[in-house]
């Protein structure tokens, strides 16, 4: 259950953030077709060449891209630019498939520009990406004026784009329609059975991305998207380029970062992923977070009559017999969608943990649960999975390909399963619904792309911001993501949330000055509380 992806809405502006999901979670993680006066493009498959693929190949093979800055645009617009607001243009960007057949096929990135609001005080490009993995990012550039302070937006073109895969971007990851045929079953398996059942489904699942996807799963790795970071330097005609990133998108920032130091004028990486371990101790850390923080929920509850799950004052027991409850006899809401099951469950904590603003409606949800109605658990999970009453969103497909790709957790479901104990250990309420979404890792069909160590060496100074309470990327990550940089300096903002810009005025003052001046002295360490 490694989403890591920004709550838009709540993680990044101080807006307030009780107004429920349909104006935070899924504002955040929605990212196509949200946008009003966009022109949607559809995805076609994998296509030859249209232009000169080697003007934006950035090193090959090469394990780094340190020997080049090279600025070879492959015309005078590789982007096509096409305004769709004042100050703000969208445009697509051909890329090889595979850096390693550069004349090959390949993928066109959907990019969105948000144009520096002072020209002439512009300093160069803002890379951004919101994290997933599989969500695009142009949602960033679209939403900058509500997401970034004003020095950024008057001094740096911001640049989002859809990596390759996701979004607008073409083509775009896409396995399957109906996702409670997948995850609504029980992910915390009791039995044999149970546990077969999640295998056969993975399995379904990966035969299902192979069959529709053929040619792309193998090339849509962070490694790639850090690739195709370099192309779309070069396409802008700039030596260096700046880079923010939240969530994931720390991965994405720091693979970039080791591959093409040279090309780093200063990068932000806020909710970092810890690079010092694989996905399956990635996923045991990020339960346990969980874990801390929902434990920080039942307490909160317990301690405040008016809490819709008071019950007494035991918010911690009534939770763990409803728990017990519907693994044995779960709850149907409608009969065309998946009961709510203990996975059900267990999703939709997981959906409101990212931000606190979400607890209220948490806390009705599992009180209405209590009495027999499910409907409130079921639109969590719904909006974590991405499901807004007509369609699914294709974000938890690419989430797979790409996650599953870069690092599977295991050898096989064997080899998973013998790791549930330390799972349990960490999160006794939570840790075992983590290995459902692993174990569709563990029977992917497509072998997993070689291992990048993260060093940033070259690269200069890189801020890293982590929250105290962070659920998704604990505090530990974040320091450790820090201390693998060459030159990782850390900013501790004092929240439980994930990722840490917007949550005060500290925390936004340092980011934006250092953004706008990296060659500024940095402590090692910066509290903001």
């Amino acid at each position: 259950m490694r989403r890591l992806v920004l709550v838009l809405a709540c993680a990044v502006t101080l807006a307030a953030c009780g107004d429920g999901i349909n104006e935070g979670v899924n504002e955040g993680r929605d990212t196509r077709g949200t946008i009003d006066d966009v022109t949607l493009h559809t995805a076609d498959t994998v296509q030859p060449p249209t232009t000169d693929p080697t003007a934006t190949d950035p090193s090959g093979s090469d394990t780094t891209g340190s020997d080049t800055t090279e600025v070879t645009p492959n015309d005078d617009d590789p982007f096509h630019w096409e305004q769709v607001d004042v100050g703000l243009e969208e445009g697509y960007l051909e890329v090889p498939l595979d850096y390693d057949d550069p004349t090959g096929a390949t993928v066109s990135l959907y990019v969105v520009r948000h144009l520096a609001v002072d020209p002439a005080a512009r300093i160069g490009t803002l890379l951004v990406n919101p994290g997933g993995p599989g969500y695009g990012g142009s949602v960033l550039a679209f939403s900058a004026e509500g997401i970034y302070g004003q020095d950024l937006l008057d001094q740096f073109d911001i640049v989002g784009w859809d990596p390759r895969g996701t979004g607008l971007s073409e083509p775009a990851i896409d396995c399957i329609d109906d996702y409670d045929r997948f995850f609504g079953l029980d992910s915390s398996p009791d039995t044999p059975q149970e546990r077969q059942a999640l295998i056969d489904a993975g399995t379904e699942f990966g035969e299902s991305c192979q069959r529709n996807n053929a040619e792309l799963l193998a090339f849509i790795g962070t490694e790639s998207s850090a690739r195709d970071m370099d192309s779309i330097r070069r396409a802008l005609g700039e030596e260096k380029i700046s880079y923010f990133g939240f969530s994931y998108g720390s991965e994405l920032g720091a693979t970039w970062a080791t591959l093409f130091p040279d090309t780093v004028r200063a990068a932000v990486l806020d909710g970092a992923v810890d690079p010092t371990v694989g996905y399956l101790q990635q996923n045991i850390q990020q339960a346990a977070g969980f874990e801390a923080t929902f434990a920080t929920f039942l307490a909160q509850c317990s301690a405040a009559p008016m809490c819709a799950f008071y019950n007494g004052g035991n918010a911690e027991g009534a939770y763990d017999q409803l728990a017990e409850e519907i693994d044995a006899a779960p709850i149907s809401v409608d009969p065309a969608r998946t009961a709510v099951t203990q996975g059900v469950l267990t999703t939709a904590v997981a959906d409101a943990m990212y931000d606190q603003g979400y607890w209220p409606q948490l806390e009705q949800a599992l009180a209405d649960l209590q009495a027999g109605d499910g409907q409130g658990i079921l639109d969590l999970y719904d909006d974590y999975y991405g499901y807004y009453g007509a369609e699914w969103d294709d974000s938890l497909e690419a989430y797979f390909a790409i996650g599953c790709l870069d690092d599977p957790g295991s050898t096989g479901p064997d080899d998973l399963y013998s790791h549930e104990a330390e799972f349990a250990a960490a999160a006794p309420r939570l840790g075992r619904g983590w290995m459902a979404e692993l174990t569709f890792c563990s029977v992917w069909p497509v072998p997993p792309a070689p291992t990048l160590a993260i060093t940033g060496e070259g690269a200069g100074p890189i801020m890293v911001v982590g929250t105290t309470g962070d659920p998704a990327t604990p505090l530990q990550s974040t320091r450790n993501m820090a201390t693998a940089l060459e030159d990782g300096h850390l900013v501790i903002v004092t929240a439980d949330q994930h990722t840490g810009y917007g949550v005060n005025g500290c925390v936004n003052g340092t980011v934006d000055a250092y953004l706008v001046d990296p060659t500024a002295p940095l402590g090692d360490e910066i509290t903001c509380d």
